[in-house]
């Protein structure tokens, strides 16, 4: 899986790190990090993560893109 955070989008609501804290994280007070090729595991949370955008600044492509 690989995720894409449009961040000149974004504006730090953190909706996203608290739907998938594994994949989503604040470094500082707004700068949001995240991992770009989670695990399938985590799919879900991705899913709900990009859901929960409020700005809809998170893509996901769910194929195995190794």
């Amino acid at each position: 899986m690989r995720v894409l955070v449009d961040l000149n989008r974004c504006l730090s609501y953190g909706q996203c790190v608290f739907a998938a804290p594994s994949v989503f994280r604040f470094h500082g007070a707004e700068s949001l990090e995240y991992d770009y090729a989670p695990a399938d595991a985590l799919r879900d949370q991705v899913r709900e993560a990009a859901a929960a955008c409020p700005v809809q600044a998170i893509t996901f492509s769910p194929g195995d893109h190794a």
